[in-house]
């Protein structure tokens, strides 16, 4: 397949949207409001057309917007963790891939419906599953795009799996809201996302994401975005109704999330501030990641499938997969004006 076919757009009333075959991920997208306004909410990593960017991991070549993650999560050294996550911990597979193989490479493209994209992507022989299909329908009468995602399986198996979102921010630091609604309990992240990025105190719980516990003592407001600390950070929610929401202030405009709560019992939040250092997140990364996923903190599978803290509190970190029941969930994006 030509490089022309690594990306396919469709426009409808209310906006236009482009999906990629490297991970199948869906950006840029251009919503239409009903006040007239076009709005561009999904994330573009900054490095996807520099020199160079064509030798990094799959998963961030063309980093952007949205994508599914099977399995979702990798495994990180245990070195300096909490005892009760240590025991549940082990070193990554031989085969092992960020995020799953969906994340790292080319999907290709299924006939469809019209007004629809769709793709597949065959897994390797010795994966338990057998290949993954996504179809991407905008709303003929909304500014709003469907999204359906189906597993298939070659055995019986549990996986850790997730939803990638990720939104752009404004520039202006605190312009953007986060709107989850009330929920049960929100974690913050046992370790480091990234060492010397720190921002929220380790393995704590809240109730209210205005006030997370910090590393430097008392809380934080982790719902007003961008965040003024340069940091990398991940908090775990349980308890939402399938919806979250991200206001734009600065752009007038709210996009909201829902998804299939059954499927996936908890929201990954991945705060992407400016954190990381090396190539080629350079200090320059700001993004938000509104990740619905059944999974411990993205830990990977081996972590996912013990009982680890979150499995044990009765959170569901992996999901059950049948070669005879085909997995398919949906989900939606929806742009409004403020």
């Amino acid at each position: 397949m030509n490089a022309g076919d690594d990306y396919r757009g469709l426009g409808w009333a209310h906006g236009a949207l482009t999906v990629q075959r490297l991970g199948a991920m869906l950006a840029p997208v251009t919503f239409l409001l009903a006040d007239g306004r076009q709005v561009a909410p999904m994330h573009i990593a900054p490095w996807s057309n520099e020199p160079g960017a064509e030798m990094l991991p799959g998963i961030l070549r063309r980093l952007r917007g949205e994508w599914p993650c099977v399995p979702f999560g990798y495994s990180v050294p245990a070195e300096g963790w909490p005892e009760s996550w240590v025991r549940v911990m082990g070193p990554p597979a031989p085969d092992e891939e960020v995020h799953g193989h969906s994340s790292n490479h080319d999907w290709t493209w299924r006939d469809s419906e019209r007004g629809s994209l769709s793709l597949a992507l065959a897994y390797p022989e010795a994966s338990p599953v057998e290949r993954v299909e996504r179809t991407v329908r905008p709303d003929p009468s909304a500014p709003a795009i469907d999204i359906e995602f189906k597993v298939v399986v070659r055995r019986d198996c549990r996986l850790p799996i997730g939803l990638h979102p990720v939104f752009r921010l404004p520039f202006e630091t605190g312009a953007a809201t986060l709107e989850l609604g009330g929920f049960d309990e929100g974690r913050t992240y046992p370790h480091d996302v990234e060492p010397g990025a720190a921002l929220f105190a380790r393995n704590k719980s809240f109730t209210d994401l205005a006030s997370v516990p910090a590393r430097a003592g008392g809380v934080t407001d982790a719902s007003r975005l961008p965040l003024d600390a340069d940091t990398e950070e991940l908090l775990q929610i349980e308890g939402l109704d399938g919806t979250a929401a991200l206001a734009n202030h600065e752009d007038g405009y709210r996009v909201q999330l829902s998804w299939q709560k059954e499927h996936f019992p908890s929201l990954l939040l991945w705060y992407s501030n400016r954190g990381r250092k090396a190539a080629p997140w350079n200090r320059r990364h700001v993004a938000i990641g509104i990740e619905p996923i059944c999974s411990p903190f993205g830990l990977g599978p081996a972590t996912a499938l013990a009982g680890n803290p979150i499995a044990q509190s009765g959170i569901a970190t992996a999901l059950e997969f049948s070669p005879e029941k085909p997995f398919v969930t949906r989900y939606r994006i929806e742009a409004s004006t403020l």
